[in-house]
């Protein structure tokens, strides 16, 4: 089904407005009451563009097609991978033992700052 871009209201309404000015013209010479070959034809197309734009809305109205979604090809399962060798629990600790620690710092500073005060101490004396 081809793909539909303009609606109908607009043919409807250059329809009603041709059938109008047919009317008018019929009043206004005083002719025949019966509408004319013209007239009728214009009357026809305007009730095939209604059955068209109702047929329409009722389509509109339908639920549309979906596309259907691929499927993706199921990949091998992989291989399970070999344990790996425990590491002993003091491993760690000990790279990290060979750095002293911040109140082992602390101590050997008050250390040094007491046996300055003593050294200075003693040469005063003598």
């Amino acid at each position: 089904m081809p793909i539909r871009i303009a609606s109908l209201s607009h043919q409807i309404q250059k329809n009603g407005a041709r059938l109008h000015l047919a009317m008018a013209r019929r009043t206004f010479s005083k002719g025949v009451d019966l509408p004319s070959d013209h007239e009728q034809a214009l009357l026809d197309e305007r009730r095939l563009l209604k059955e068209a734009r109702t047929k329409r809305q009722a389509q509109a109205k339908l639920p549309k097609p979906k596309a259907t979604k691929l499927m993706k090809q199921a990949k091998p399962p992989k291989p399970p991978k070999p344990p790996k060798a425990a590491k002993g629990p003091k491993e760690a600790k000990a790279a990290k033992n060979n750095k002293p620690s911040r109140a082992d710092k602390l101590k050997k500073k008050a250390e040094t700052l007491e046996a300055d005060k003593k050294a200075a101490r003693k040469s005063a004396k003598t």
